[in-house]
Formats: C-alpha cells, structure tokens, sequence
C-alpha cells in the first residue's frame, strides 16, 4: 500500500497537507512545525492506548520526507502523486531515529508548561478553528486531532466554534450544529474508558493518586527505558521546548 493509501487509512485523507493540517502554499518551517505537533500527538511513547500509534508515526516520517524534500514535493504538487520508488521512500529508514535528529531534547517540565500556556492561547483557537472546517465540524474527529486535548475540554472547544460561526469567520457546519445526544454520550463514553484505563495503567506502575501523576509516569517510562532508549521527553519538538542552538537535519537519499 502506498503513502497516500496509508494516509487515507490512517489519518481519513489522502491529502499530505491535511493529515499536518496546513495549506498547499505552507512553508518549509509551518511545515516541519505542524509535522512535530502530530508526530507528538502519535509518538507510540506518547499515545500507548493507540494500537495503530507505531504506524501512524511511521507515515507521518514518511510524508514529512516527501514534503521535506523540494522536488519530491514539487511532484505531489504538480500531479498528486509520490514516487514510491524514490530513495526518500525506499530506502531503509529507522523513522524514529530520522525523528531524533530533528528534535532537540525537553524535560517533563518543557512539555507541561507548554501545556498550560496553550490551552486557551490564540494558537489553540486557530488550531482548533482550521480542524473544525478540515472535518467539516465532526467533533469525534475534532477533539481526536486538538493538542492537550481531554473530555473536560470539549465544551470550552465547542465555545470557540460557535463562537466563530456566530461571527461569520467558519461554516456551521451540520455535523456540528445538528449533532445527535447519542453521538455526544458515545464520545464522552469512549472519554471515561481511556480514562479509567490511564488509572489503571497508573496503578500498575504504582503511582498511586499523586498529584503529579503524569509527570511521574513519563519519568518512570523514562527510567524503564533508558538504557536502550532514552524515551520520549528527549525526543519531542523545539516547539514545546526552549529553542537553543540549531537542530540538526536528516541526510537525504540521492535522486
């Protein structure tokens, strides 16, 4: 199956600039910028509960690989297709190394305050705000796709959109505005299980009600690893870390 089959299986669209969320004309920076904050989003460290969280972190390398490169993008863009064959995409790639080389290291720290200045910034509207018309107002897919996203977060989400199509900036569209009770329970249904499960997974790691339980749990990930692995919080994006020095760029096969 090729990239964009795996992208229309894995992320509901065929379209490499949808699945990061930007635009045809993004920059080379919006474009490796927009790849880190979903790449964060599936990083099988991040999202363990996603069975499909590997693969989708492998295409996303991928398609970051494609429009990383200026005349492997120039094809997709003139006639909607990627060479498979190129070395971009054929060669043997580690995809999570090719990741490392690209993000700087961050704590724990980094990751939760980040987390605090997002929610309920200008960024995180017009985040949320560019998912809502890209999926046409389906909240299911909406709240799957926003950063730093929980149950408790969907009606001050849900107050942003309705905020922007009373003021004419979007659509209404009907997946939002006519959305059934029973897809909204569903939703919060789907919520309580994952999070019951994150409660479970705390206990089994012995963690207990501790007030900084996600911190804890990252740093014992951290810890279970670090001989082979030195686990997610020294691989995420300049983005949600301090941005000092230069990171270093991904060699690229020759055509």
């Amino acid at each position: 199956m090729g990239l964009l089959e795996r992208c229309q299986e894995l992320f509901n669209t065929p379209n490499l600039y949808e699945v990061l969320g930007i635009n045809k004309d993004a920059t080379e920076t919006e474009i490796r910028r927009s790849y880190y904050k979903v790449s964060l989003k599936v990083h099988p460290d991040r999202a363990p509960e996603d069975p499909l969280a590997t693969q989708k972190f492998q295409v996303l390398g991928k398609l970051y690989a494609v429009l990383s490169d200026k005349e492997q993008r120039a094809v997709y863009d003139e006639q909607g297709v990627v060479d498979e064959e190129s070395d971009v995409l054929s060669q043997d790639r580690c995809w999570e190394d090719y990741w490392r080389l690209l993000f700087p290291k961050i704590t724990v720290q980094d990751i939760l305050e980040f987390e605090k200045k997002y929610k309920g910034s200008d960024e995180e509207r017009q985040d949320v705000i560019k998912l809502y018309v890209q999926h046409q107002g389906n909240m299911d897919a909406i709240t799957a796709s926003v950063l730093c996203c929980s149950q408790e977060d969907e009606p001050r989400l849900c107050s942003m959109i309705q905020a922007a199509i009373e003021s004419g900036d979007v659509e209404a569209f009907p997946a939002f505005t006519r959305e059934s009770d029973k897809k909204k329970k569903a939703r919060r249904k789907r919520a309580d299980r994952e999070r019951q499960e994150a409660e479970e997974m705390q206990k089994e790691m012995g963690l207990g009600d501790q007030d900084d339980s996600l911190v804890a749990m990252l740093q014992q990930r951290q810890k279970s690893r670090e001989q082979n692995f030195n686990g997610f919080l020294s691989d995420l994006e300049a983005k949600y870390a301090k941005k000092s020095g230069k990171s270093q760029k991904a060699k690229r096969g020759k055509k």
